[in-house]
């Protein structure tokens, strides 16, 4: 099963989202996590493993895991907060890709009362209008499954979650879409953070063109296969 093609180009596009997140400054040593439901109604999902930097990681270095935590297929380990929130978003959010960072803009805005970004700014934010989880609860380190759970729950079906004093989950139903997706919502909040510190009044557009942006990214994404395409050809 595991050497299906599809399941290989899987393996590939997890590794290579892993590359390219490196290559933004978009990991944290070697803590986060990418992960990728396999095909049917398994329950295995793939996942980078533990103790490797984000920028080495190619897909052979990719572990196959089951939704207790199990590894099924990989040379090496898991860490446990990987499992635990992964495998709850997977299982209860009934999301294919999940993409978890502490990127540096996406998570100074959880620090903040408003814990995420405001999707009337930017037109980058403006994708993610009706997108976007808040997740105002931080109960420390993902190590037990009632946690993971927790945040499965938070992210109300969305493909967005802001998780308060921690960092960010971006799901999609293809690693290219939500590698876009992650790429976009750091830019995005990059440029919120900045405004914020010019001291200037900020100057959001109404809730109705920011839906219809956000209408108009989600009906055409070409530009996510085209992107994910440029980075396979120039990261490897």
């Amino acid at each position: 099963m595991f050497d299906d093609p599809h399941v290989t180009s899987l393996r590939n596009d997890l590794a290579l989202a892993l590359r390219a997140a490196a290559h933004f400054g978009l990991g944290e040593g070697v803590c986060n996590h990418f992960s990728v439901a396999l095909p049917g109604e398994s329950g295995l999902f793939l996942l980078n493993p533990r103790g490797l930097m984000w920028s080495e990681v190619r897909a052979e270095d990719i572990v196959v895991v089951d939704e207790a935590g199990n590894v099924v297929e990989g040379r090496h380990e898991v860490e446990p907060t990987a499992m635990f929130i992964h495998a709850a978003i997977h299982r209860i959010a009934k999301k294919a890709c999940v993409l978890h960072t502490h990127m540096p803009y996406a998570t100074a805005l959880t620090l903040t009362v408003d814990c995420g970004i405001d999707t009337t700014l930017s037109q980058n934010a403006m994708r993610f209008h009706g997108r976007v989880a808040l997740d105002h609860e931080y109960n420390g380190l993902a190590l037990g499954v009632g946690e993971g759970e927790r945040i499965a729950h938070a992210l109300k079906g969305r493909d967005v979650g802001f998780l308060g004093n921690h960092g960010v989950v971006v799901c999609g139903e293809r690693v290219d879409y939500a590698f876009d997706d992650l790429y976009y919502l750091e830019r995005a909040c990059a440029a919120q953070v900045i405004a914020l510190s010019s001291g200037r009044p900020l100057r959001p557009v109404n809730a109705e063109l920011a839906q219809r942006v956000a209408d108009q990214v989600q009906g055409e994404r070409l530009q996510s296969e085209l992107f994910f395409n440029a980075l396979r050809k120039t990261l490897g």
